[in-house]
């Protein structure tokens, strides 16, 4: 039997099966290190005598949230799990199911925005504040507007990548199709993620002392989104593989990316095209210089490192830009009505670009950087 295999965490712990990820010996005794060495294997966590398949629950994770799905740790020890695939392509194998795991998050992203404004709305047209109505209020209505506006942008960037998952998995996908929900599914879950904890934070805000009491039940919405940019992925992990599923040609990358959409027509929107015959004339110098500025800033990195430094901001304007157009699309649309109009307006002329000049990428800038973090560290520090 072996020795035991300690996981540390394991979550849905109540559910009745999973993939996982493991090494095979060979006839030595011996393992592949690596990812090479990892295969897939799917794992019932019961027997047909309905006891735990080589499995001890050791303890349950007292969590920040998500309290309702449990979440421990685990010995396995005779566990029985049947090979998935290819020795040694577990992560290939196992990447389709994080695509649509990424999704899934992002659902939960959109729907935390949108539950908090929902609640939000509802409250400022009950609550009288300074004598007033809160929704009379212009600037706590432009503070839920803004909130509005990421909401809806999140949702049609997710909207925009299912779509493309129908494509790919029903075969009907292209070539650019395809890299784009390469592209834009890291792209989704780590923006949709980090903006749904701004949200219900500033949503929760919106309530004053109420939004910190638990009987409302809303201080349980921060928490449970707080997991978002944790599961499947932290942001600079995923933001690293933007830049791997866009490499090597990236300038062209983010052209096709950014018009990966087609027309009803059955041809590609081109970006700048789309700028262009727009009737608002706000979208066309405004759009125009932010989409040059991203892909210009591409082509003049002076080397792979500047990029990897810059991916964390790089993945942030090119959410910021994809989402930009498809407003903008959303706007010129025949059926669109004004709050479409004023979104997209909105969304542009705040700016999509939190990309800094070369130079701040790099080994200077890192060097410095880290003396900011790591001056007067010691490693006596305790939590």
């Amino acid at each position: 039997m072996g020795f035991p295999l300690f996981q540390w965490f394991s979550s849905a712990t109540d559910s009745n099966m999973t993939f996982t990820l493991a090494r095979e010996e060979d006839a030595d005794g011996c393992v592949t290190k690596g990812t090479k060495g990892l295969s897939l294997f799917y794992l019932e966590t019961r027997g047909h005598d309905n006891l735990l398949n080589g499995i001890e629950i050791r303890t349950l994770k007292n969590k920040l949230g998500t309290r309702q799905l449990p979440t421990a740790e685990l010995n396995l020890q005779g566990t029985f799990a049947r090979l998935i695939g290819q020795p040694g392509r577990g992560v290939p194998t196992i990447s389709k199911m994080l695509t649509v795991t990424r999704l899934h998050n992002a659902i939960s992203a959109v729907s935390y925005m949108r539950r908090i404004l929902t609640l939000a709305r509802d409250y400022a047209s009950k609550r009288i504040a300074f004598g007033t109505l809160l929704k009379d209020h212009p600037l706590h209505m432009r503070t839920l507007a803004t909130l509005e506006l990421e909401t809806r942008g999140a949702m049609l960037m997710l909207f925009e990548v299912a779509r493309l998952l129908g494509l790919e998995e029903t075969g009907k996908a292209d070539s650019r199709e395809l890299q784009a929900l390469r592209v834009l599914t890291p792209l989704l879950k780590l923006y949709t993620a980090k903006q749904a904890v701004w949200v219900v934070s500033e949503g929760l805000e919106c309530f004053g002392g109420q939004g910190f009491i638990e009987d409302t039940g809303i201080p349980n919405i921060l928490r449970d989104a707080q997991v978002l940019p944790i599961w499947e992925g932290t942001t600079n992990v995923l933001a690293l593989d933007v830049i791997r599923a866009l490499t090597p040609d990236l300038p062209d990358g983010v052209v096709n990316v950014l018009g990966s959409k087609k027309n009803e027509h059955g041809s590609y929107n081109d970006p700048f095209d789309l700028v262009a015959a727009s009737p608002h004339a706000w979208t066309n110098l405004a759009t125009k210089l932010n989409l040059l500025k991203l892909i210009d800033w591409q082509k003049n990195a002076p080397h792979p490192d500047m990029l990897t430094t810059s991916a964390r901001d790089f993945a942030y304007t090119l959410g910021l830009h994809y989402i930009g157009v498809l407003l903008l699309e959303a706007a010129n649309n025949g059926m669109a009505k004004e709050t479409d109009t004023f979104a997209a307006s909105e969304w542009i002329n705040r700016g999509m670009s939190i990309l800094k000049n070369p130079p701040s990428y790099s080994d200077a800038d890192n060097q410095a950087n880290t003396s900011l973090v790591m001056e007067g560290y010691t490693d006596t520090v305790s939590v």
